[in-house]
């Protein structure tokens, strides 16, 4: 299997208590591990928002660099879009030098 290097950021509701953000992050990483592994994880905590989403003008950000095949990207997408305290998230591959 081909893996590659990917950044995923997502940005979860402000309110939530610290039992909310690790169940989000534990179930991030268990996608990652089927079949990857994580390089860093970067949190950056609350911050302002651009513009408001979904009437939260600040969010919790957090920045998970890793590596996976093309099969647990989409995984990563689908769960994160229904789960409720994620309120954006964004995946990007990073180029290779």
């Amino acid at each position: 299997m081909n893996t590659r290097s990917y950044e995923l950021i997502y940005i979860l509701k402000p309110n939530l208590d610290d039992e909310a953000k690790e169940t989000v992050f534990n179930k991030v990483k268990d996608l990652i591990a089927v079949n990857g592994e994580i390089a860093s994880v970067d949190t950056w905590g609350n911050r302002k928002l651009a513009y408001p989403i979904k009437k939260f003008n600040e969010g919790f950000y957090n920045l998970v660099n890793f590596t996976a095949g093309n099969d647990v990207i989409s995984e990563i997408d689908r769960n994160l879009k229904i789960m409720d305290s994620v309120i954006r998230h964004m995946i990007v591959r990073k180029e290779v030098k």
